[in-house]
């Protein structure tokens, strides 16, 4: 009896560690109401069943796809959201800010912040670290007629990360000029 009291002791220990670890998925917004005001608009959502199914359409003797299958094995999911307006400051502060909230979370480090008054263009890169491994990254750009969030989860090679850049809605993230800054740890 002591061994499977044991046992369940050890599962439920098991299942309060895993759910313990910091999760790199941040909950967006609802943008129903930018998605009204913008002139265009990304909503990209991809688990990794669908990731794994947009896999399977890849040609895996091309190269550059290849490369793209193996980056996605290890993610768990590519959320985007994307607005463009005709008009400056269409969207408040307030909008994005929740999403800027989740990243003072621990575990979550920046890497880029850039905050021009000149021209309204900010841009907040994040990565979230466990085990010296980046399983998170969030990046937030604002400038007055574009928002854009992206947040892909799961194990992530920066430099395998640049030839997502493009695919799956993720933008060009400049990561050589994120990794030359050396990164600014937030926590």
């Amino acid at each position: 009896m002591s061994r499977v009291t044991a046992f369940f002791v050890a599962a439920l220990l098991w299942s309060v560690a895993a759910h313990a670890a910091p999760d790199a998925r941040l909950v967006l917004p609802d943008f129903a109401g930018l998605e009204k005001k913008a002139t265009d608009s990304v909503a990209i959502t991809l688990d990794s069943s669908l990731l794994q199914l947009a896999s399977g359409f890849m040609n895996s003797s091309d190269p550059k796809d290849a490369a793209t299958q193996q980056i996605i094995k290890g993610l768990r999911g590519i959320y985007v959201r994307s607005f463009t307006f005709d008009h400056d400051f269409v969207y408040q502060a307030s909008d994005i800010e929740a999403v800027r909230k989740q990243l003072e979370a621990p575990g979550w480090n920046r890497l880029v912040q850039t905050r021009s008054k000149k021209t309204h263009e900010d841009v907040d890169i994040y990565v979230m670290v466990e085990n010296q491994q980046a399983i998170g990254l969030a990046l937030i750009s604002s400038e007055p007629r574009e928002l854009t969030i992206v947040n892909i989860v799961g194990a992530i090679d920066l430099d395998k990360l640049r030839k997502l850049e493009g695919q799956f809605g993720v933008p060009k993230l400049d990561l050589d000029s994120a990794s030359a800054v050396g990164g600014d740890k937030q926590h």
